[in-house]
């Protein structure tokens, strides 16, 4: 259970109040909340998820990876072979510049898909009282004043205020 943010300042946090206080708190009960309700919380606040970080354009990842002191060194060494008229010297250190942002480059975008891929297979499920009756859900779909039943062995789908439990360690 999340706390709602219309709750008085005065009142301690949700987690500190005991468990038929902060299912008063939360407007709700053991027995879970009713479909209805969780759908209007969900419309409210809105899925149970960290907001992605904004990914970058391929052209702002290609410019970064000229962003690096030791290109910088090389960029410079090619400038001043370049200005004593070594032109096979500057054409090495262009190429290795170039290679080493072209393989950066690469390499970024591979890591970037296979986090794709990573968080794609891991979305989490809960295990909820809906209406009273175990429903599985999608961890997004969490609200606040959803009772989460938890197992041995289950990753915690949000903050949460434990109403039971049973050889707890």
């Amino acid at each position: 259970m999340t706390p709602r943010p219309d709750c008085p300042p005065s009142a301690p946090p949700w987690h500190a109040q005991p468990a038929e206080q902060a299912l008063a708190a939360l407007d709700s009960r053991p027995q879970g909340l009713t479909a209805a309700q969780a759908a209007q919380r969900l419309a409210q606040h809105g899925p149970n998820r960290l907001q992605a970080a904004p990914r970058r354009s391929a052209w702002l990842r290609l410019l970064l990876q000229f962003h690096n002191v030791l290109l910088y060194v090389m960029l410079a060494a090619a400038v001043v072979t370049a200005f004593l008229g070594h032109w096979v010297d500057t054409g090495v250190l262009l190429a290795a510049v170039l290679v080493n942002a072209a393989i950066g480059f690469v390499q970024e975008g591979k890591a970037e898909s296979a986090l794709d891929a990573i968080r794609a297979m891991l979305s989490p499920h809960a295990v909820v009282l809906r209406d009273g009756q175990r429903q599985e859900i999608d961890a997004a779909d969490l609200v606040p004043g959803d009772v989460v039943l938890l197992a041995s062995g289950d990753r915690v789908p949000a903050d949460l205020r434990l109403l039971q439990v049973k050889e707890l360690r």
